[in-house]
């Protein structure tokens, strides 16, 4: 391997691994989904199973248009999000390109910008592509959309690019999505992984300026999203507005974890998002293998940069009892 090429990023989301491994049946708190998704049938037929799927996808974003008010020449899709994530970088950084990513966040930017041999960059006044994930994973940060059409501004100021992540903002609020904004110097990510909490089916949809777009849906490999992950999608964009029943009960369970955190002495990150950031003073690494002994995965943010720090996800009740009893018992 070449001396100073880059090391993948460390994801949370290891309760199959760890299964597989230990043949217990682990709570991953670990991977932020949704823990009240939207309920309905779907199904993928066996003919569709049969052909190609339409490279075009025509069908597809038709039905994304329709639910967000985009045109189909907006719309781009891939095989979950970090897929549009690398393309994007592909397509948009390389001849020298620069970045910023800032810290703590999701490391997927970093990595995938500088695989096309961009450089970061210290502030956000004259690189080519600010990177922003809102709400921000890991600490559940939301900024408002007033906010993000500021930094757009920023980036359209010096012919950059704002790159708006909103892979949890269905879960969190929204209204600061936007979505409905994007265009030359702003393209937004979306994904169905979290809200729908179907990390498996692996699908991802953004919104950008048609000829960005068109240079993305080129790179991307042919046929990236499978039948099933197309038919599940077909019908989750119509459940949509399911999702605030989904955001206020994560909000109270989330009231109710935090709270009970503080009880234990711990320091977190006010969130607003489906996940929370604590801070356990302590080697973080230790506790999560202290945690997995009462069958409990959280995620260690060492590779945050955030050595003492774990995230953990906002479940249901229930399980977020066993979250703060083993908790409990780890840091006492």
């Amino acid at each position: 391997m070449v001396a100073d090429f880059p090391k993948p990023v460390i994801h949370g989301g290891t309760g199959k691994r760890e299964r597989e491994n230990t043949g217990k049946n682990l709570l991953d708190f670990s991977a932020s989904l949704n823990p009240l998704p939207p309920e309905f049938a779907w199904s993928c037929a066996p003919a569709d199973l049969a052909s190609y799927p339409d490279n075009e996808y025509h069908r597809l974003k038709e039905c994304i248009a329709h639910a967000f008010h985009r045109n189909t020449d907006e719309i781009c899709v891939g095989n979950g999000s970090i897929e549009l994530i690398r393309v994007f970088c592909s397509v948009v950084l390389p001849g020298k390109k620069t970045y910023y990513a800032g810290v703590p966040t999701f490391g997927e930017y970093d990595l995938s910008a500088r695989l096309t041999g961009a450089a970061p960059a210290t502030g956000v006044d004259t690189v080519d592509v600010t990177f922003a994930c809102n709400p921000n994973n890991p600490t559940g940060d939301l900024y408002t959309r007033s906010d993000m059409l500021a930094r757009a501004r920023t980036a359209a100021s010096h012919h950059g690019i704002l790159f708006a992540d909103e892979a949890f903002i269905e879960l969190a609020d929204p209204a600061q999505s936007v979505v409905q904004d994007a265009g030359e110097s702003l393209f937004v990510l979306r994904s169905l992984t979290k809200s729908f909490a179907v990390p498996g089916i692996r699908f991802g949809y953004g919104f950008g300026d048609p000829d960005l777009v068109t240079r993305i849906e080129t790179a991307r490999p042919p046929w990236s999203v499978n039948a099933y992950a197309e038919a599940f999608a077909l019908a989750a964009f119509t459940h949509m507005d399911e999702l605030e029943k989904s955001r206020e009960y994560i909000e109270k369970e989330r009231e109710y974890l935090q709270k009970k955190i503080q009880d234990l002495d711990l320091r977190f990150h006010p969130s607003q998002a489906n996940y929370i950031l604590v801070d356990c003073a302590r080697d973080a690494g230790l506790l999560c293998a202290d945690l997995e002994k009462w069958g409990i995965l959280v995620r260690d943010c060492s590779s945050f940069g955030l050595p003492k720090s774990i995230r953990v996800a906002v479940r249901t009740h229930g399980e977020n009892a066993q979250l703060l009893e083993a908790l409990a018992a780890c840091v006492h």
